[in-house]
């Protein structure tokens, strides 16, 4: 027996002694794990929340370092140290990142193998960043643009030609982005650099794991494996349900009817997380917990992405030491940060998404064999109906998928931009490699050209201006990038997360608080009050591109919105709704929901996967289409847009439309009577595209998808250390002047095709509508003509009155006629059923 064979023997021994320390048992899934690894293979690993992946992805190494333990060095050298980085473990937040090396460090110490774990984040400490860039740790945590950033220098092979493991934490968080593709093009880079390396993907959430693993892994490579608890996690599903004979609205969005019950259920419990759907949900759900706040304030805290880095990690300190109680939190603290002590997790409205749920649930007992839970409140009525239908996903195992984005040529030109600044590459070479991404399998040979063109002399609109031509041929062929200048704007800008235009909230006298977007601050002036981060702040002056505030002693004001809040619902979870209102009538929410229901069946009828439903219904302000898709707002968005360009041309009126989760409602204004042969020309799916390009403005959607595509290609550099931001105004400003010379001068250039790709893919999603028209075209649907509005359509008749011009506000309106629709329709299902 070989000594290597001995020293693996005794490691796993010491391993599996120190597990039995801990009160636990390695999981078959963990020990499949750690042999795959050490026989060299990789793949994903794919268990729920709390089952022990990372002891899983980490074992195999930890094996390693128990092997060949390293020795404190007695005497110092002279010139640079070799580099030891083994692990990379890549994460894709700082938050994570740092419960992470938390999580590594503890089994590394106990077992006495000498590995340091270092932190490369924006957060990381400056002993971290000084490890990270000399390579001497063994265990470097790091996140996709840092990890860009260390490829950017001429040493980069050196200091990771040595690393052995790759682990990608939270895979499905980072596949469906471009931060995934960026990861993407890195890893094949690294796996130049060292052949040997093993990556695995760690995942608790996903739907099409082949899809996944191919993303993760070269399609050259053998092929990867997947690996699977035997058992899942199960996940218990309480919905907080209004008392019977409780007022419940039809529609809304906040859910602060329920405070009351939310903290009657707060006090029973050591400890909780109430998880929101936006950033401004989660200020105003702080701002009342406040009010019915019994212990003391500190105990109650704010976690979210637009907060200051020191304020959250006070807050995920406090949750796993004890002195909180309870935060407030959004998608900020959604993935896996290990806080076993948390107890209770809320989820304020629907979730949306099965795997959000799933991954919410899961911050609950955050433990091996412990069963995740979550507490559901619903803000409306409706969402009685998606929790009911998220119960059935659940218990199916249905998950949504992630879909890769393909040839995004914005990442792959900040990649080249890298490679050209980290030591240069060779046109072939790169070209091959670039190829073993999967976002990037099916690049042409006129693509990578017309990429290389662009970082060498930014195509042919822009090749006189010396800003835009970064990238130098050297005699032997190679691309390489010399211009220090360009050197520091580029290593500013590497990434692919798109800023919103913010800026800094800073206490007068203290430190920073956040971010707000500046079109909310724009709009406040001196002496005004708004809340934020917890706190109610009063704006006392704007300079810098920095909001300076001071504490204000009255609890009220504004709160900030950002973009991007609403998210839509899952498709998956819209199946999921059509099959649980015909098929589910014995659940707590199904039979709370019963008389809503009813109600709807008796004014007009409930939609099912085999029968859709249209109502055309006449009100005081018009005639109304309502269509019910239950494709998610983003889908029924596009298609308003499309029937209300259709039904235009049937007959000239003035339109307008919105949309929900759920559906659609097309209004006119002058007399529009809809019937069945008219509806079967609006829902054609022929000429989908054709329709859309002329129902919507694709050139200003373009324009402001181009800003986008245009910072992450480097177009938009960003200011210079020492100097004032660049402003929101400043930058659209800027990326629409590019964007007017490139469709003037250039108007094939590649940047323009992607920024209308992605208003095709992403914003209209031409092949959803596609498919839903073809849905509800299959499916009827029945025309109905309700005489008033009924539980489906009232939502959508709100939405559409928000633009409307009253001297009443919108919730007084809505809320006036909510109740007028109640009191007339109760009237008219008692005297149908007799009671």
């Amino acid at each position: 027996m070989s000594n290597r064979t001995v020293a693996m023997r005794d490691a796993r021994a010491r391993l599996l002694d120190w597990f039995t320390s801990r009160g636990w048992s390695p999981a078959a899934f963990q020990r499949s794990a750690w042999a795959r690894g050490l026989d060299g293979d990789s793949g994903l690993i794919v268990t729920p929340t709390g089952s022990g992946k990372t002891l899983a992805a980490f074992g195999g190494a930890l094996l390693e370092a128990m092997c060949s333990p390293v020795q404190p060095s007695r005497t110092r050298s002279k010139g640079p140290k070799p580099a030891r980085i083994k692990v990379l473990w890549v994460t894709p937040l700082r938050a994570l990142a740092n419960d992470t090396v938390r999580a590594l460090r503890e089994p590394l110490d106990a077992l006495e193998t000498g590995w340091t774990v270092a932190m490369r984040t924006g957060d990381a400490s400056t002993r971290d960043r000084r490890l990270a860039r000399t390579g001497q740790a063994e265990v470097l945590v790091i996140t996709p643009e840092s990890l860009a950033l260390m490829l950017s220098y001429p040493d980069s092979d050196a200091i990771l030609g040595g690393v052995r493991w790759i682990v990608v934490d939270e895979w499905h968080e980072l596949m469906g982005n471009k931060r995934g593709v960026l990861l993407q093009l890195c890893l094949v880079r690294i796996r130049a650099m060292a052949p040997a390396a093993r990556t695995w993907g760690l995942s608790a959430t996903l739907g099409n794991l082949d899809e996944a693993a191919a993303a993760l892994l070269p399609a050259d490579g053998p092929a990867p494996y997947i690996i699977g608890a035997a058992k899942r996690r199960t996940v218990v599903l309480q919905t907080l349900l209004p008392d019977a004979g409780d007022h419940f609205p039809w529609a809304g969005h906040l859910g602060l009817s329920q405070l009351q019950r939310v903290s009657e259920l707060l006090v029973g419990v050591r400890s909780s997380v109430v998880f929101t759907n936006t950033r401004s949900q989660a200020e105003l759900w702080h701002k009342a917990l406040s009010s019915v706040w019994l212990e003391a304030p500190e105990m109650l805290a704010l976690h979210h992405g637009s907060m200051s880095q020191a304020l959250r990690a006070q807050a995920e300190q406090g949750l796993r030491d004890g002195s909180v109680r309870c935060v407030v939190a959004t998608s900020s603290l959604d993935l896996g940060v290990d806080f076993p002590a948390v107890d209770q997790i809320f989820q304020i409205g629907s979730p949306k998404g099965v795997a959000r749920l799933i991954q919410r649930a899961g911050r609950a007992k955050h433990r091996p064999g412990e069963a995740g839970s979550i507490v559901c409140v619903p803000t409306h009525a409706l969402e009685v109906v998606e929790y009911a239908a998220a119960r059935q996903a659940l218990l199916s195992g249905e998950i949504e998928s992630r879909q890769v984005p393909r040839l995004s040529l914005d990442v792959l030109a900040q990649h080249l931009v890298t490679l050209a600044l980290g030591g240069g590459f060779e046109h072939g070479a790169v070209l091959r490699e670039v190829r073993r991404a999967h976002s990037f399998s099916a690049l042409t040979d006129d693509q990578f050209t017309s990429v290389l063109d662009f970082i060498v002399r930014g195509g042919a609109a822009l090749e006189h201006y010396p800003d835009f031509r970064r990238v130098e041929i050297d005699a032997e062929g190679f691309y390489r990038m010399t211009d220090r200048r360009a050197a520091m704007r580029h290593r500013l800008n590497i990434g692919t997360i798109t800023s919103d235009g913010s800026m800094l909230v800073r206490l007068l006298k203290g430190g920073a608080l956040g971010s707000v977007e500046e079109g909310f601050l724009a709009r406040l002036k001196p002496g005004d009050v708004f809340q934020f981060a917890g706190r109610s702040l009063q704006l006392a002056r704007v300079q810098d591109m920095t909001a300076y505030v001071r504490i204000a002693k009255v609890r009220d004001g504004r709160v900030p919105k950002w973009a991007g809040g609403r998210m839509p619902m899952s498709s998956e979870l819209g199946r999921q709704v059509l099959l649980t209102l015909q098929q589910d009538s014995h659940s707590p929410e199904m039979r709370y929901a019963s008389g809503l229901l009813e109600l709807q069946a008796s004014l007009s009828q409930l939609p099912s996967p085999e029968r859709s439903v249209a109502e055309s219904i006449h009100t005081r302000d018009g005639w109304h289409l309502f269509v019910y898709p239950f494709a998610g707002r983003v889908v029924n968005e596009g298609l308003a847009a499309l029937l209300a360009l259709r039904w235009g041309r049937i007959q000239p009126n003035t339109f307008g439309y919105a949309a929900n989760d759920y559906g659609l409602v097309v209004s006119a204004q002058a007399h529009a009577e809809m019937d069945v042969t008219s509806l079967a020309r609006l829902l054609s799916p022929d000429n989908v595209l054709e329709d859309l390009l002329e129902g919507v403005n694709l050139s200003e959607l373009s324009r402001r998808q181009f800003r986008e595509v245009a910072r992450v290609a480097g177009l938009l550099p960003p200011s210079l250390p020492g100097r004032a931001p660049r402003s929101m105004r400043q930058l659209q400003a800027s990326s629409g002047l590019l964007f007017d010379v490139l469709r003037q001068h250039d108007p094939g250039h590649m940047l323009l095709e992607q920024a209308q790709r992605e208003v095709m893919e992403q914003q209209l999603d031409v092949q959803a509508i596609t498919l839903a028209l073809a849905r509800l075209r299959a499916t009827g649907p029945d025309l109905l003509h309700p005489a008033s509005l009924t539980p489906f359509s009232f939502p959508l008749w709100a939405e559409s009155m928000r633009g409307q011009l009253s001297n009443e506000d919108w919730k007084t309106r809505i809320a006036r006629t909510a109740k007028q629709l109640e009191e007339r329709n109760a009237r008219k299902l008692r005297r149908r059923t007799g009671r």
